[in-house]
């Protein structure tokens, strides 16, 4: 993946175009039917703190505690939507991976005047 927990990203479209804000989670989509239980490439989701806000109206059940009423929190954007901010140069950049000499594998920022690695 090029997005992982805890990178900083920008949205790049709908409706809070602009907006930055931090990698809480990746949700990996799942296939149903024949392919159930099997990740789907095309239904990766993100949550970013601070971004994509819904109000949950939410009611007592039960004797559990859990907390009642309007609770805003984040919704999670398709991973398409999104766009990574390098941590050197601060831009949103594109991806790129490159293998070290000790086998292990680096995302690196694709913008010509960085091509820093990020890890």
């Amino acid at each position: 993946m090029h997005i992982r927990t805890g990178d900083t990203v920008v949205v790049i479209r709908g409706e809070q175009v602009g907006e930055r804000g931090e990698v809480q989670r990746v949700l990996l989509g799942r296939f149903g039917g024949r392919m159930r239980g099997k990740p789907n490439p095309n239904n990766v989701r993100v949550i970013v703190a601070g971004v994509n806000l819904i109000t949950k109206h939410q009611r007592r059940t039960g004797n559990v505690r859990t907390q009642t009423g309007r609770i805003e929190r984040e919704a999670p954007i398709h991973i398409s939507n999104v766009m990574l901010i390098c941590p050197h140069c601060g831009k949103p950049t594109r991806v790129g991976h490159q293998i070290l000499e000790g086998g292990v594998k680096v995302r690196q920022c694709k913008n010509e005047e960085c091509r820093q690695t990020m890890d």
